[in-house]
């Protein structure tokens, strides 16, 4: 049976935009969060605009919704708030005032010069959980700069180890830096506000794109540090297994992750390959680490006697792991992703199918599972609702703000 979602009656003033702060907030509000999205009247979050494609409306045009917004934005409810006016930031303060958590991507010192920043207000709302995602942090040299993802990427070193051997550096193919500290914000959340249940007290969370960056060199990042051994592209290969990389088969490519002993003994038994099976060159990962270029050049000529879909057949019977390598199409054709339910759609009333569809949350739980309450709002669709919810506003006062161009 289940239960009310883990973070009802939990929620959060976001004054987040682009992809870090929405990836955080999303995830919170799946698990249960109000999430508040402050926007400014008549813009928005940036990502509304970064089309195409947009979502079609009814007329088969497309309307003001981005697939990119669309991608970090559902369960949350939209107002338009003008932070540049005394009176809204009194405004903010009073919903800050019904909030457990306030959350903003800033540049440092952005909210200070507005009167909300955490120094700025700590004594005011003491239990208030206040979390900054910027791109460098609130301290040190670079904390004045503007952050942004690929930035991150290249200053944080993925992008040195990234890409063909041969090639120049080259960038993940999404905004993992932004997305990732998304994560370890909605983590750092959790804790604080799992410290203020046991305490009372509220703290400030300063999270950056470049400290989540360098976190995520893991094994590669620790190889340095343990060997001084800079590391260096090595394309789709692994540092440390062999063999573990794309081969071309007869009809396409495969991916071939060979994680101990047995299964390389496995893939040679497969591949008719006995000369590699039993050369003492090959014997170990550590002999096959320093023989990787031997190995990977006699390799290919056994990969390609086969098709990929035999390949993952006889593999895949022998538990040596292997893999396609999909396009997004076969990604959300796959059966299996669709049986985890990776692909949901949403009603939506600005699309014309009265739908939009979007990625599913990974998390699976047993007894309070991840909801998908509200689709991805429409600019200021909530002002009116949260404004009377949360402060009793009726329509006279509400649209007297309206009129004052402050919602």
């Amino acid at each position: 049976m289940i239960t009310q979602s883990p973070l009802e009656g939990v929620r959060i003033f976001d004054l987040t935009r682009i992809l870090a702060g929405p990836t955080c907030t999303q995830l919170l509000g799946d698990l249960g969060a109000d999430v508040i999205k402050v926007e400014k009247p008549g813009v928005g979050d940036d990502t509304r605009t970064w089309g195409p494609p947009y979502v079609k409306g009814p007329d088969g045009q497309d309307t003001n919704e981005s697939a990119y917004y669309l991608s970090a934005n559902r369960n949350k409810r939209s107002i338009t708030l003008d932070l540049q006016t005394p009176s809204g930031i009194a405004l903010a303060k009073k919903l800050i005032s019904k909030c457990d958590v306030l959350i903003e991507n800033f540049k440092v010192g952005g909210l200070s010069k507005l009167g909300l920043g955490y120094e700025d207000i700590k004594q005011e709302f003491p239990t208030l959980v206040y979390c900054s995602v910027t791109g460098f942090g609130q301290t040190g040299p670079y904390a004045s700069r503007a952050g942004y993802d690929f930035l991150a990427q290249g200053l944080g070193g993925i992008m040195s180890i990234t890409g063909d051997p041969d090639g120049e550096p080259m960038k993940v193919g999404v905004g993992i830096a932004d997305v990732m500290t998304g994560m370890y914000a909605s983590t750092a959340i959790l804790a604080a506000l799992r410290h203020k249940d046991a305490t009372g007290e509220g703290q400030h969370i300063d999270t950056c794109l470049l400290d989540t960056q360098v976190s995520w060199l893991i094994n590669e990042g620790t190889n340095y540090l343990v060997s001084g051994k800079i590391p260096k592209k090595l394309g789709n290969e692994h540092p440390n297994i062999v063999p573990y990389k794309v081969f071309a088969t007869s009809d396409g490519h495969v991916i071939l992750a060979v994680g101990n002993d047995r299964q390389f003994q496995d893939w040679c038994t497969a591949a008719g390959a006995h000369d590699l099976k039993n050369n003492p060159l090959y014997a170990t990962n550590p002999l096959r680490i320093a023989n990787r270029e031997t190995l990977y050049q006699a390799m290919p000529s056994f990969m390609e006697n086969k098709t990929t879909e035999e390949w993952l057949v006889e593999l895949g019977e022998l538990k040596v792991p292997c893999s396609p390598v999909n396009n997004i199409k076969q990604v959300f054709d796959d059966h299996h992703v669709q049986h985890r339910g990776m692909r949901i759609e949403m009603d939506h009333h600005a699309a014309g199918s009265g739908k939009v569809p979007l990625i599913g949350n990974p998390v699976k739980m047993s007894g309070t599972p991840p909801q998908y309450r509200l689709a991805p709002p429409t600019l200021g669709q909530h002002t009116e609702e949260v404004l009377e919810e949360l402060l009793d506003y009726n329509e006279e006062q509400i649209q007297s703000l309206k009129d004052e161009s402050i919602v």
